[in-house]
């Protein structure tokens, strides 16, 4: 066995586990981290940036949204259904984590002010400008995976500071001794255990998101059936299993809910294609929200989930599609972009010559029914009444705006199914507003913290689309909150 000996012993060098690396460093501790993986980042490296408030990105578009006003509109969002202090110091702690970011040589865009959503929606639908996209190394559009380099920024300055990130070695164990965590046993990639002998231990493990069996179990969804989540290779719960063999107590399992095709990236342009405010349709046939909602992409997920089989499906004409060929597509967001519909017939046609099975061509209404599976009679039903609608340009049954009311009447016919999709697990682990790991008695356990997604407990029921970047920004926060906790403790 080999033995370490470390101030800070961090389990996991994701997102928060870079951030409490990096900062407990710039405290002087001295930091081993153990991370299962062949590289640092997890979840992070597909992201695009964090959330803040109070940024001079902000005050540079003349927009000042204060800490303490977005703080108020979470709580309001959640109905308080969450740690009021840990949201607190977290908002409060954003802005400055921007520019710590940046003292790093990390790049951001300037958020942007506002998506184009239906003004009645506006309160609820568009989120507030949070969200800092980081600027690719290379340059580029802002667009999934840009954080990479955030990561990347934030490994060189771990190294710069001396800390030890051994990767392709899992840690398996907390060591306690008389209450109190002592450090971590590991194994490395050869098979020989290691020993972190620590002051304390952080937990930055991000959840169980590649864990179907955990999610079946604790949260009730059935992965690759009803449920096609992101799934980061390697995040299991190891951290939340370790932490309740610790004495831990468990904050309730949940998904931060959206909505995707499933493989979507082997199909993304018709991925962003068919979020579109046209007609959709469960596999009763019926209409079951007002579509030009699917811009949100929370609010979209948790109405699919209510449908049968958890299943939503997007249809277009060819008639909508040479519009949006030639004027662009309704809503455009910073991951999908504004080319979705450039080769949308090619990309149809290659996706149904593999095999892709959720999308569809149809030369007519019937066949399009029986290639999706939905109740054929009353779908016909409902593009009549729906056609109906949009000719007398009011929708009776929505009220959705008579901007988004075009006919399905021109074939061939198009269809997408969606499904209930989440970027991974949320929760498992209670803490306080400082980070500190609690018993089941609320009590903390001497020596043991967690930050990040095993610890994400923040969002009621829902998460906040309305405050854009918000894991992120809980990861990276976190993660500096228990490092600056290591640091006033141990003096």
């Amino acid at each position: 066995m080999r033995t370490l000996e470390a101030d800070v012993a961090v389990v996991a060098a994701g997102l928060s586990g870079m951030a409490a690396i990096v900062q407990a460093a710039e405290h002087g501790l001295s930091v081993v981290a153990l991370e299962k993986t062949s590289t640092t980042g997890g979840a992070a490296n597909m992201g695009m940036g964090p959330f803040a408030v109070g940024t001079k990105y902000q005050r540079m578009q003349a927009y000042d949204l204060t800490p303490g006003e977005a703080f108020r509109q979470h709580m309001n969002f959640v109905h308080w259904n969450a740690d009021a202090r840990l949201v607190r110091d977290y908002y409060f702690k954003s802005a400055d984590t921007i520019e710590w970011l940046e003292s790093m040589g990390v790049e951001f865009f300037p958020p942007a002010l506002t998506y184009p959503v239906p003004e009645r929606m506006r309160a609820y639908a568009t989120s507030f400008p949070t969200g800092h996209c980081v600027k690719p190394e290379g340059g580029g559009p802002p667009g999934p995976r840009c954080a990479a380099t955030m990561i990347k920024r934030m490994t060189e300055r771990a190294d710069e500071l001396g800390a030890k990130i051994l990767l392709n070695t899992p840690a398996k164990k907390i060591i306690m001794e008389d209450g109190q965590a002592k450090g971590v046993l590991a194994v490395d990639s050869q098979g020989e255990e290691v020993e972190v002998r620590a002051k304390v231990v952080v937990i930055c493990t991000g959840g169980a998101g590649d864990n179907p069996d955990m999610i079946r179990e604790h949260i009730g969804y059935e992965w690759g059936k009803n449920l096609f989540s992101f799934r980061i290779p390697g995040v299991q719960g190891d951290g939340m299993k370790m932490a309740w063999e610790a004495g831990a107590d468990a904050t309730p399992l949940t998904m931060e809910l959206m909505y995707q095709c499933p493989d979507n990236m082997s199909v993304f342009s018709l991925d962003g294609a068919f979020r579109a405010p046209d007609l959709w349709v469960n596999l009763d046939g019926e209409r079951f929200f007002e579509e030009s909602t699917c811009i949100n992409s929370t609010f979209t997920g948790n109405a699919i989930k209510r449908q049968p089989g958890g299943v939503g499906i997007s249809i277009l004409d060819s008639a909508q599609v040479r519009r949006y060929r030639r004027d662009g597509p309704a809503f455009v967001d910073h991951v999908h972009g504004f080319e979705c519909f450039s080769n949308f017939d090619a990309d149809v046609q290659a996706a149904m010559d593999r095999g892709y099975e959720y999308v569809c061509k149809a030369d007519s209404l019937e066949e399009l029914a029986d290639k999706m599976g939905i109740d054929k009679e009353r779908f016909l039903a409902t593009v009549e009444e729906y056609n109906e609608m949009c000719e007398n340009h009011w929708d009776d049954y929505f009220e959705k705006e008579p901007r988004y009311l075009f006919p399905v009447a021109k074939a061939p016919f198009y269809a997408l199914k969606f499904f209930i999709g989440a970027y991974g697990t949320l929760g498992g682990i209670r803490i306080n507003h400082r980070t500190q790991v609690l018993d089941k008695e609320g009590r903390v356990i001497p020596g043991l913290y967690a930050a990040g997604t095993d610890t994400c407990a923040i969002y009621g029921d829902t998460y906040p689309f309305i405050l854009g970047g918000n894991t992120m920004g809980y990861c990276l926060n976190t993660g500096r909150i228990a490092a600056d906790t290591i640091a006033d403790l141990l003096g």
